[in-house]
């Protein structure tokens, strides 16, 4: 474990930018970004049309560690190079951002109200190339549909599990288990998923370090005990499918509670604008997210 990004990532002020869209999502980000499907026919060129949009984002001068405080990547963009590095090299050597992989696998079926992740039986090997990367840490996503307190003791007995793993390889876990913003009785869902999150969190070892990632909650400043444990970096938000107004709105309720916003950070950026269009709007996205972020 990296001793400054971990200084980084517990106390600097910003936020996490997530690009980290894979197989499913990519199209779909694509697309927003102004790159219909039918302009590529195969999928290697799709991630590296992907790829290149995250490159624009990570070399723009808005993209900086003044405001942004790590980025979560794809498999791919992990191994693929930005001017001549690997891109978790060239996001802490030329911007001084720590760098995150998504290693999840995708989510199983709805079971008991919730979906889990998938098996990830190439997990160990995904690890030891991550550690080889130079990365810092992992995010891995479930999502709760409804308050069944069985299947969300499954998702939390899941991510656990998952953590301790990665722990074990010196890098440090992004738990997400998202509670989806149409789940009905979205309050009861998270008092439930608190409830489990408290309750494992007294039997994880006092040397392992973890970050959570969730929906921001309908009650402000809901998650605000488990950001005075030792063993827990930063506690982070997903944007859930808000509009980022929205999204920044009920962040900035929550105090301490910073950003990791995927489709809310990219919204309003395309391929076909000029380079100083694309600046201006990055740039107020980025400082908007900040802002709700340091409340």
């Amino acid at each position: 474990m990296n001793d400054t990004q971990l200084s980084v990532m517990h106390s600097g002020k910003g936020f996490i930018a997530a690009l980290d869209q894979s197989g499913g999502s990519t199209p779909k980000a694509l697309s927003a970004y102004g790159i219909d499907p039918g302009s590529y026919t195969s999928e290697e060129q799709m991630f590296s049309l992907v790829h290149e949009m995250r490159t624009r984002m990570i070399k723009n001068p808005a993209f900086t560690s003044s405001h942004i405080l790590g980025a979560i990547l794809f498999e791919r963009t992990m191994d693929s190079k930005i001017d001549g590095k690997y891109t978790a090299d060239f996001l802490w050597e030329n911007k001084k951002i720590v760098p995150f992989l998504k290693i999840d696998q995708g989510l199983a079926e709805e079971k008991n109200g919730v979906q889990l992740m998938k098996e990830m039986p190439g997990i160990d090997a995904l690890l030891s190339r991550a550690v080889d990367r130079h990365i810092f840490g992992t995010k891995m996503r479930s999502v709760i549909k409804k308050p069944d307190e069985t299947g969300i003791r499954s998702v939390i007995d899941q991510q656990f599990d998952y953590a301790v793993k990665i722990a074990g390889y010196g890098l440090v876990p992004i738990i997400e288990p998202e509670v989806d913003i149409n789940c009905p009785e979205k309050v009861q869902a998270e008092k439930i998923l608190l409830g489990e999150i408290n309750s494992h969190m007294q039997h994880l070892d006092k040397n392992i370090k973890v970050i959570f990632k969730i929906t921001i909650p309908d009650i402000p400043d809901f998650y605000a005990s488990l950001m005075g444990d030792p063993r827990v970096v930063r506690v982070v938000a997903l944007s859930g499918g808000y509009p980022r107004d929205e999204a920044n709105k009920k962040l900035a309720r929550n105090h301490g509670l910073i950003a990791s916003f995927s489709r809310a950070l990219s919204e309003g950026l395309t391929a076909q604008q000029t380079e100083a269009e694309f600046t201006a709007v990055l740039e107020k996205t980025v400082k908007e997210v900040y802002e709700a972020s340091i409340t």
